[in-house]
């Protein structure tokens, strides 16, 4: 930051410096976040097998809710990053991009909220959950749905943030979110002097005032540091930049939210084999999500760089960009599969009360670690493709890996070979993305295939 200003350029420098400067924030505060539903799973477990077994079967569910959420987030990332790029610092510019970002996005989770409050408890049944786990589930959705506009609101000027390149606001929320979330949640889960215990409610009671209070945080932050201003003036070109957003985001969202809704109908398929294996299931899956955060940042980080790379005409850095997140995914995710094949039983076994339930996420931790790469490089060509305006194809590969791939192979390995069926198929559908995210990136101008021989770029390309 000169002169008091923040600096939003990310197209000069190394590629890699680019990239550091938005992921590493990210990284830590999506760890934040995830954080909140490895340790709602530590104390449910603990409050009774039907607490736990419930949130087996809220998680999917709201993943794929906050994940449409993210997908419009990054709609707005992408066009305020190429903006950025093409028109270069301007803080009236972003501060009336920020007030679209915050209406747009309070908007999307009102309406969101609404329909799965209706909708709850036809969707549990649906998924398998017995009267007991669904009353458990039920119990935890009006708070969450109360929080969610809330979130998404936040959600919405914290990409406005990291297309400028100031992850490190973005992170700051998530993480001071989480931590209050993570304080609260024993408080009101197992109760404390004048708070009575209200077991899975009450996590989502804690849910409810962190992310209320985060929300209400950022937007004061955002007032007094200029970044975000009321004025009636600011409301000029709200149309356009609706549009605009919706335009990439609507798919983006879409693509986002088809992984998690592709989650809840595996979580269906292990609900045949017993609940042991959903808890199981849902147990290795918090894991697993818990693992991503590196993977998961470097795709927030490849937006911004992509998308003001793209609009300022320097495609050699975007697909340089591109090029060194594949390539990082690829060492990252070996890494993981070497490590879980001795840390698997430990893992699970902290997730979860034992028993079956240890031994389903073990097999899904050890074995699915081999294609945990695949799903980093998916969801990075997502966010590459998205910032290059192509959220279609991006929409396009997340839903021919759910619905062609790990949805149909999910159910039919669960019939004939039990919980290392639904493993299997994970694998399976991780190599079918790779195969077709080079392929889509080669074609939108992001990726030469013949670069991934070559040594990552770290000058100024």
């Amino acid at each position: 930051m000169a002169n008091g200003k923040p600096n939003r350029d990310l197209t000069s420098g190394p590629v890699s410096r680019a990239l550091w400067r938005v992921s590493a924030p990210m990284s830590i505060g999506i760890l934040g976040t995830l954080s909140v539903g490895i340790a709602d799973s530590a104390f449910l477990a603990r409050a009774g097998t039907d607490a736990l077994t419930a949130i087996g079967f809220v998680y999917p569910v709201i993943v794929a809710l906050t994940s449409l959420s993210i997908g419009m987030g990054a709609g707005t990332s992408a066009v305020v990053s190429q903006a950025f790029g093409r028109n270069g610092d301007d803080d009236a510019y972003a501060a009336r991009l920020a007030l679209h970002a915050l209406i747009v996005a309070a908007l999307l989770g009102l309406v969101t909220a609404i329909a799965f409050y209706v909708s709850a408890p036809a969707i549990f049944s649906l998924m398998g959950a017995t009267d007991a786990v669904r009353d458990e589930a039920l119990s935890f959705v009006p708070w969450w749905c109360a929080s969610f506009p809330f979130m998404v609101a936040a959600m919405g000027l914290n990409a406005v943030f990291r297309a400028g390149g100031e992850s490190h606001i973005s992170a700051t929320v998530m993480v001071a979110q989480a931590i209050l979330n993570i304080a609260l949640d024993p408080l009101f889960i197992f109760g404390a002097s004048f708070i009575p215990a209200m077991g899975t409610e009450g996590a989502g009671i804690a849910t409810f005032l962190a992310r209320t209070l985060g929300c209400f945080g950022l937007v004061i932050f955002s007032l007094r540091s200029g970044r975000l201003s009321i004025s009636r003036s600011c409301l000029q070109g709200l149309g356009e930049s609706s549009r605009d957003i919706a335009r990439i985001g609507g798919p983006a969202a879409l693509s986002n939210a088809i992984n998690p809704l592709g989650l809840s109908l595996v979580t269906s398929a292990a609900a045949m084999l017993g609940d042991a294996a959903v808890a199981g299931f849902g147990a290795a899956t918090r894991v697993q999500s818990l693992l991503f955060v590196p993977m998961l940042a470097l795709s927030a980080g490849i937006g911004p760089v992509v998308g003001q790379a793209w609009g300022a005409d320097k495609h050699d850095r975007a697909r340089a960009a591109t090029r060194l997140t594949f390539l990082t995914c690829a060492g990252y995710g070996a890494l993981l599969a070497a490590v879980l094949s001795v840390a698997a039983p430990t893992l699970a076994h902290l997730m979860t009360d034992g028993g079956d339930a240890a031994a389903h996420a073990t097999t899904y931790l050890r074995w699915g670690a081999t294609g945990f790469f695949g799903y980093g490089i998916l969801v990075t060509a997502n966010a590459a493709m998205n910032a290059r305006d192509r959220a279609l194809w991006s929409m396009g590969l997340s839903a021919s890996r759910i619905a062609l791939v790990y949805v149909p192979l999910a159910w039919l390995g669960a019939s004939v070979a039990g919980f290392p069926g639904i493993v299997g198929a994970f694998v399976i559908s991780n190599l079918w993305a790779v195969a077709c995210a080079l392929w889509l990136c080669n074609r939108a101008g992001l990726l030469d295939l013949s670069d991934l021989r070559k040594t990552p770029v770290s000058g100024t390309t």
